[in-house]
């Protein structure tokens, strides 16, 4: 099985130039691939990112990336965030930070690739078991508040990379303004019971713009423990 290219550890990074800042602004939560920090589902895989903006003039800008992500057995997680890169680039994205969280310790560190700098804190409450969106795709999540303009769609289950997942869809109809056209607005979650994360993600609003995330290259294995440390060579930098 294909793995990412791996860089030299933690490098010093120059950000891509050819995408806007518009076009670098991190995703909701609930529209990004959330790592749940479970013991005994150790694995590791590639989530695969293309997303559009809307720019003013109305066109829109299309960027892709990847990111690594990982769970041992002790429920750590491991997940990068990498540079946006145009969608016809044949580069691969650089690492920019990487973000570990130990859920028996509840000590969450971030790690910057460019200074070679890492920051730790504790998280008072206990880590989430699920994603945080559409709880009630799973089936140990509550039901959401129901919404006059929201309507969700059980989509069955399929398989994505040969791992079965229930699909959901919502989709938000916020009515016509100044003679306008009522917005539609559409979210899909394929949540896999068995690893307990997303395996796929859709988001189309289309006022901003849309993204597509894709869980792939799954391997069902204790991950390298070094993922989980802190390089010796880094240098504690104050919490923000």
């Amino acid at each position: 099985m294909s793995r990412l290219p791996r860089a030299p550890r933690f490098p010093r990074l120059v950000l891509l130039g050819s995408i806007s800042l518009a076009a670098a602004l991190p995703l909701a939560p609930a529209q990004d691939i959330f790592v749940t920090p479970i013991a005994n589902a150790p694995f590791t895989a590639v989530v695969q990112v293309e997303r559009s903006s809307v720019r003013p003039d109305g066109s829109l800008q299309a960027a892709k990336t990847l990111r690594q992500i990982a769970r041992d057995s002790r429920g750590r997680i491991y997940n990068e965030a990498r540079t946006l890169i145009p969608l016809s680039s044949k580069e691969t994205p650089q690492v920019r930070s990487i973000h570990l969280y130990d859920p028996e310790t509840r000590i969450s560190t971030m790690l910057d690739t460019e200074q070679q700098t890492f920051w730790t804190m504790t998280v008072r409450r206990p880590p989430a078991t699920v994603p945080p969106a559409l709880l009630e795709a799973t089936p140990a999540g509550e039901t959401l508040e129901p919404s006059g303009f929201a309507k969700n769609e059980d989509l069955g289950t399929e398989e994505i990379g040969g791992i079965p997942a229930h699909g959901i869809r919502e989709v938000q109809t916020i009515p016509a303004q100044d003679n306008g056209k009522p917005i539609v607005v559409t979210d899909e979650y394929w949540y896999s019971d068995d690893l307990r994360i997303n395996l796929m993600i859709k988001h189309n609003d289309p006022r901003t713009g849309s993204a597509t995330l894709t869980v792939t290259q799954v391997e069902r294995s204790e991950p390298d423990r070094a993922l989980f440390e802190i390089p010796a060579n880094y240098k504690r930098a104050a919490n923000p």
